[in-house]
């Protein structure tokens, strides 16, 4: 048997120690499905050790394809209430994804109501410390365009779980951002310039939040809320995803004063629309997102991974983070992704803040 490029007991102590800090006496939810058990194992050691109490939450794979699939609709647009009171009594919270093939057949308007139903749960969930994270799988691995081993390695090194010292290594993070987040709260206009795309955002008087690993593991990125009302141009977003079990690529919008009024995408266009009518804040931008993190190269059509990448920018549609100073809610928050490494720029108030995906 070959030895892994991934130690699941590294991950779980920098989710554990790091990015929730867990305490004695804390309630953590732990959410994956079966293919992580190697990891939630190890969550659970360590958060027993710590003198915390872990609820594990496991689902089979497909679980939650299956239930957008055979839910009547009365489920399918109720908040559980059982899981809602769960999630308003715990502390903390790290979700795990497992990377797995597009769903076939799925309807996005049954995902996207699902979704709404769900909201309550997910603004429980981030009124806590939270943070989302993943677990290297067969699939990601095949999505990526790796072999397991190398989409072991490419997932411990995009976490610095390969470090003697990753702690240290997310502080470096901050310290980088934190240099960014400098320049761009002197801006207010933001426009990003590139293939199909110049589009122009209004951030004067919003906050820049510094993303080092404690949310989103990894991590790398600086974001913000753009003004609502103030997005005016077009982009496409031309790294490929999945969202909502559907494959999306090379989605194009074009927004006015705020308002998605033209929606397109090359593939998974049906699950695009089905997301922008999720509910009335659909439509609307709920966040500016700068990639910063060098040690991911290749996208790996992972939105947790591809919108570190250092070279992109991602808005996403939907709900804002007030911390920002955002005011737009939805049940949706879909983070698209350009690459700008291929030639595209971000002007601060007029003057280039990066070219070709390099700061300026």
């Amino acid at each position: 048997m070959s030895q892994s490029n991934y130690d699941p007991k590294a991950h779980a102590r920098l989710l554990t120690d790091y990015c929730i800090a867990a305490q004695p006496g804390q309630r953590v939810l732990v959410q994956a499905t079966t293919l992580a058990l190697p990891l939630v194992e190890e969550l659970h050691r360590l958060l027993l050790e710590r003198g915390a109490t872990p609820l594990i939450r496991l689902e089979y794979p497909t679980q939650l394809e299956d239930f957008h699939r055979l839910a009547p609709g009365a489920l399918l647009d109720a908040t559980e209430p059982l899981l809602l009171s769960e999630v308003e009594s715990i502390d903390a919270s790290v979700r795990i994804l497992t990377p797995s093939s597009p769903a076939d057949g799925l309807d996005p308007q049954r995902v996207a109501r699902h979704r709404k139903a769900m909201n309550p749960v997910a603004r429980a969930r981030a009124g806590r410390r939270w943070n989302l994270s993943l677990y290297p799988t067969a699939y990601g691995a095949e999505a990526a365009q790796m072999s397991l081993p190398q989409y072991e390695a490419f997932v411990s090194s995009a976490m610095f779980l390969d470090s003697p010292d990753p702690v240290a290594k997310w502080g470096e993070i901050r310290e980088l951002q934190a240099g960014l987040i400098e320049r761009l709260a002197r801006a207010s206009e933001v426009r990003i310039v590139g293939e199909d795309t110049d589009l122009t955002l209004n951030i004067g008087g919003r906050i820049w939040v510094n993303s080092d690993g404690k949310r989103n593991m990894p991590s790398g990125e600086v974001f913000t809320g753009p003004i609502e009302t103030s997005a005016n141009g077009q982009i496409l977003f031309d790294l490929p995803t999945v969202y909502g079990g559907a494959a999306v690529r090379n989605v194009r919008l074009t927004f006015r004063d705020g308002l998605v009024v033209d929606a397109r995408a090359e593939q998974g266009e049906a699950a695009l629309l089905a997301a922008l009518e999720t509910d009335d804040g659909a439509k609307w931008l709920g966040e500016l997102g700068i990639g910063s993190n060098a040690g991911i190269q290749a996208p790996s059509q992972n939105i947790l991974f591809d919108e570190k990448i250092s070279g992109t920018v991602h808005l996403a549609l939907g709900n804002g983070y007030p911390e920002t100073g955002g005011t737009n809610i939805s049940a949706l928050h879909w983070d698209l992704i350009k690459d700008l490494r291929g030639g595209g720029q971000i002007l601060l108030d007029g003057e280039l803040f990066q070219d070709g995906g390099r700061f300026v």
